[in-house]
């Protein structure tokens, strides 16, 4: 979606590091079926132009801590938000004792609704992040996590794939 993609990297800046836009950081959601997988499965948005369904859309999924410790060894800088952070009104953190700020009811909900926002909590780390930190895949299906492993053959390093159906919907 062009506008909230201009808006991440134009207005959004996080308090927590000044002159840092949410638009210059990898994002990471902290729950699976998010409001934008659905919109991909719905196939029917005018903003989004990308019409080829849920199913090829991979999880990769990395441990918060060991991030965190990576990102600290190469001088970057990360945080996390309460919210969705292409909305005008998330908060973030960049202490891991905030983590208890998150709404973890809203974030492990199965369903978005009544919860959208808060379910949509964001992890992002400034710039980059490295292949050597995801830990596995989540795929849609067998059949995905076929395909998946064909593209990792020649990888020398292969995170577990494993589908995740619950994770989709």
């Amino acid at each position: 979606m062009k506008e909230i993609k201009r808006r991440r990297m134009e207005e959004l800046a996080l308090s927590s590091h000044p002159g840092l836009h949410v638009g210059e950081c990898v994002p990471f959601y902290f729950c699976p079926r998010s409001v934008m997988l659905y919109m991909f499965h719905r196939r029917n948005h005018p903003d989004i132009e990308y019409k080829g369904g849920q199913e090829p859309i991979l999880h990769l999924m990395a441990d918060f801590a060991r991030t965190v410790e990576w990102a600290n060894q190469q001088g970057l800088r990360w945080a996390f938000t309460n919210s969705n952070a292409g909305s005008r009104y998330f908060e973030d953190f960049s202490d891991e004792n905030d983590l208890n700020k998150l709404d973890w009811e809203a974030v492990h909900a199965t369903q978005w609704s009544g919860h959208q926002d808060k379910k949509q909590a964001e992890f992002l780390v400034e710039n980059r992040f490295p292949w050597k930190l995801v830990e596995g895949i989540g795929i849609y299906s067998f059949e995905w996590a076929g395909r998946v492993n064909k593209m990792l053959e020649g990888s020398s390093y292969k995170p577990p794939v494993k589908p995740k159906p619950e994770w989709y919907y």
